[in-house]
């Protein structure tokens, strides 16, 4: 079962939403954006954290469903190969 992003990402609930996904590091290995419409670069940030962590147990960041803003979002900040998007 994957992580659900929620329908908005931005600076007044990343941490929240980072120390979540750390809670529930069983589905975070999959990460399903098909509900996030309203964000900033900060969801970039609680992405690369996720992975850091996942990386170092051995474990690899599954990004499915992902808009094209936020595609685009990391293309601009270059950090798309990273995220595999």
């Amino acid at each position: 079962m994957p992580f659900l992003l929620p329908k908005t990402v931005t600076q007044e609930n990343a941490l929240q939403l980072h120390k979540e996904g750390l809670l529930n590091a069983a589905t975070l290995q999959t990460v399903d954006c098909s509900a996030l419409k309203d964000f900033d670069s900060t969801v970039l940030t609680v992405l690369l954290a996720w992975q850091k962590k996942l990386q170092a147990d051995g474990k690899v960041l599954s990004i499915e469903h992902s808009p094209d803003k936020l595609k685009v979002l990391a293309n601009v900040y270059g950090v798309s190969a990273l995220l595999g998007l």
